[in-house]
């Protein structure tokens, strides 16, 4: 009987490591998803065809913010075939939590899409905020199973 409070208070001393284990397997995760996610951004401007296959899941879903829908084949056929073309894009906010000890993500941000000119010759320029889900698998490491966008108003200057 007198094992039982020793037992009881040791547990209690080390619910906090355990947590503060975890949580620091999740810091270090969300660090490295930050730093995909502005690599992906980056190879989808330069077409980088060996990145973005490697980066995107089998199972992605890609959802622009018109509300088209791509897989992971469709999504890359469209930047190869010019549908889908990105001169810059900058990100302007960008947040990442990850969980399960640093083995899935959720990023949501905001970013700017400088695209070619309009046939008039205005600037296409699209705000988007998105969210994305990253799983990080055992042999492939981090992929990006879902993107969801949305065009926000214009801002007037």
């Amino acid at each position: 009987m007198k094992k039982l409070p020793f037992l009881l208070a040791l547990l209690l001393l080390a619910i906090p490591a355990l947590t503060f284990a975890q949580n620091a397997k999740d810091a270090a995760a969300a660090k490295e998803v930050e730093a995909l996610e502005r690599q992906r951004f980056e190879a989808q401007v330069k077409k980088d065809y060996a990145i973005l296959e490697k980066v995107f899941g089998a199972d992605l879903v890609y959802t622009h913010s018109n509300g088209k829908q791509n897989n992971k084949t469709e999504y890359i056929q469209s930047i190869r075939d010019g549908k889908s073309v990105y001169d810059k894009i900058d990100v302007e906010a960008l947040n990442v939590r990850a969980y399960n000890d640093g083995k899935a993500a959720v990023v949501n941000g905001t970013i700017t899409i400088y695209q070619p000119n309009k046939p008039d010759g205005t600037p296409n320029v699209a705000h988007l905020k998105y969210v994305v889900v990253q799983i990080k698998d055992p042999k492939k490491g981090w992929q990006v199973v879902l993107w969801q966008s949305q065009k926000q108003p214009e801002t007037k200057s």
